[in-house]
C-alpha cells in the first residue's frame, strides 16, 4: 500500500464539548483559572486590609500598585527559568512563597510596620506563579490538533477578563461578611488549590522544555528579535486602552452619580471580550495569522470609537460590550504570532513578556488617565488612542510579523528530516 493510499484517522472535531471533553483540558483550565484568581483578589483585599484598619488610602494604593508591578516584572524570568527546569520546579516554589507571603501578612497585621509589609507584599507579588504562560505552553502536547487547539487557546484568553469580576467581587465579600484578614487567608488558599491542580496534572509534571537543537538549525536560540519587540509595544498599546478604560468607567460613575457604574462598564467589556472568545473559537477564520491580528485591531480601534460622542450611562454600558468582543481576538492572535517567531525552546519566556507588555501598557494608562480625570472627553479618547496606537504599530511591522513559518519548529534539515513536534520530543 502506497503512503498516499494509506487511510488516515479523522482529527476530533473542534467543538467545545469535544475540546473542553479532552482528557485533561478541563482540568488545566478550572486549575489555571482558580490559581490566578488572586491577581484579581489581591489588590482589593490589600485596600480593604489597610483602610479597616485605619490606614490611608494612599498606601493601600501604593501596595495594591506595588503587587502588580512585582508581578508583571518577574513574568519573563520565571518563563525563562520555566524554559530551562519545567513547569513543577518553577511554580511549586513560586506558589509556597507567594501563599506564605499573603498569610504573613495576616500575622504581621495592617497596622504592622510599613516598611515590613511592603517588603511582603513586594515579594509576594514578584512569586506569583507563572500559570497563564506555563499553560499555553502546555496546550501543544494536550490537544495536538491545531484547530483544537485555537479553541481552548481563544476559550482561555476569554475567560481570563472573568477573573477580574469575579476575583474583586469575592475579595470584598470575605472582607464585609467575615473580614479583611479572611479575604487575605482565602486568596493565599485558592492559589495554593489551583496551582496544585494544575502541577500534579500529567502534562504538567511531564512537561520538557524543547531543546536548543531546533533552534541550532534555525540559525539561534536568542530570544528578542525586531519583529518580537514590535509586537510587544503593539501590544503594550492594547493593554494601555484597558488601563484608560477602568479610569474613564470611574469617571463615568463620577460623573453621573453611579457608583456601580465604574465597576459595570469594566464588567460589560469583560463580558463582551468572553463572548468574543466563544465567537473565535467557533470557526477556522480566512487569512494568515497576521491578516487576523491586523483586522482584530481595526475592529478593536472601531469599537472604542462610538464611546467618544459621550453616551449615557445605559448606552455606555452597551457599547462597552463592542471593543471587548474583539480583545480576547487581538490577545490571542498575538499567542500565535509568537508561536511564529519565538525560538521553541523559550516560548514560555515569549508568552510572559507578551503578558508584561500588556500589563506595563495598562498601568500606563491607568496612570496617564488618571492625571487628566478632570478632562472628560480626552478621557474619553485614551482608550481609543491606544487602541490606534496598537493599529498603527502593527501596520508598520506587517512585514516583519507576517512570515508564515516557524523559528525552529517542525522544519526540516538534509539530516534529520522533518522535526518532531515540541511534545514529541525526547
Amino acid at each position: 500500500m502506497t503512503l498516499a493510499a494509506t487511510p488516515t484517522a479523522a482529527p476530533p472535531p473542534a467543538t467545545y464539548g469535544a475540546v473542553l471533553g479532552s482528557r485533561h483540558v478541563a482540568r488545566l483550565l478550572a486549575g489555571t483559572l482558580t490559581g490566578r484568581l488572586p491577581n484579581g483578589m489581591v489588590p482589593v483585599s490589600l485596600v480593604l486590609w489597610i483602610t479597616a484598619a485605619g490606614g490611608s488610602l494612599a498606601f493601600a494604593g501604593m501596595l495594591a500598585a506595588l503587587y502588580g508591578l512585582a508581578s508583571g516584572l518577574s513574568q519573563p524570568v520565571k518563563g525563562r527559568l520555566m524554559d530551562r527546569y519545567g513547569q513543577t520546579r518553577v511554580s511549586a516554589p513560586a506558589v509556597l512563597v507567594n501563599s506564605g507571603c499573603l498569610l504573613a501578612l495576616v500575622w504581621i497585621g495592617a497596622s504592622g510596620h510599613p516598611a515590613a509589609v511592603t517588603a511582603t507584599v513586594g515579594v509576594a507579588g514578584a512569586f506569583t506563579p507563572p500559570l497563564e504562560a506555563g499553560l499555553r505552553a502546555l496546550w501543544p502536547s494536550v490537544l495536538t490538533d491545531p484547530a483544537q487547539r485555537r479553541v481552548v487557546q481563544a476559550l482561555d484568553t476569554g475567560s481570563q477578563g472573568l477573573l477580574y469580576i469575579a476575583g474583586p467581587l469575592l475579595a470584598s465579600w470575605l472582607a464585609t461578611t467575615y473580614e479583611p484578614d479572611a479575604a487575605l487567608a482565602a486568596t493565599a488558599a485558592l492559589g495554593l488549590a489551583g496551582t496544585a491542580v494544575v502541577l500534579t496534572a500529567s502534562p504538567s509534571r511531564t512537561w520538557r522544555p524543547a531543546t536548543h537543537d531546533s533552534d541550532a538549525v534555525a540559525g539561534s536560540g536568542r530570544l528578542m528579535n525586531t519583529a518580537l519587540v514590535l509586537l510587544f509595544l503593539a501590544l503594550a498599546g492594547t493593554g494601555f486602552t484597558l488601563g484608560a478604560m477602568n479610569v474613564w468607567a470611574a469617571s463615568m460613575a463620577t460623573n453621573h452619580h453611579q457608583p456601580l457604574l465604574s465597576g459595570v462598564l469594566p464588567a460589560a467589556f469583560s463580558t463582551g471580550s468572553f463572548l468574543g472568545g466563544l465567537i473565535y473559537a467557533r470557526r477556522a477564520w480566512p487569512g494568515t495569522t497576521t491578516t487576523q491580528l491586523l483586522a482584530t485591531s481595526t475592529l478593536f480601534l472601531l469599537g472604542w470609537l462610538p464611546l467618544l460622542a459621550q453616551p449615557g450611562p445605559h448606552t455606555a454600558i452597551g457599547l462597552a460590550l463592542v471593543p471587548g468582543l474583539f480583545l480576547t481576538m487581538v490577545i490571542t492572535c498575538g499567542f500565535h504570532t509568537i508561536d511564529i517567531l519565538a525560538p521553541a525552546s523559550r516560548t514560555t519566556e515569549a508568552y510572559a513578556w507578551l503578558i508584561l507588555s500588556v500589563g506595563v501598557g495598562q498601568a500606563a494608562g491607568t496612570a496617564l488617565a488618571g492625571t487628566l480625570a478632570t478632562h472628560p472627553h480626552t478621557l474619553a479618547a485614551l482608550p481609543a488612542a491606544g487602541a490606534a496606537t496598537a493599529l498603527a504599530v502593527l501596520a508598520c511591522a506587517r512585514g516583519r510579523i507576517g512570515p508564515a513559518r516557524r523559528r525552529g519548529r517542525h522544519r526540516r534539515t538534509h539530516a534529520t528530516g522533518a522535526a518532531l513536534p515540541r511534545h514529541a520530543r525526547p
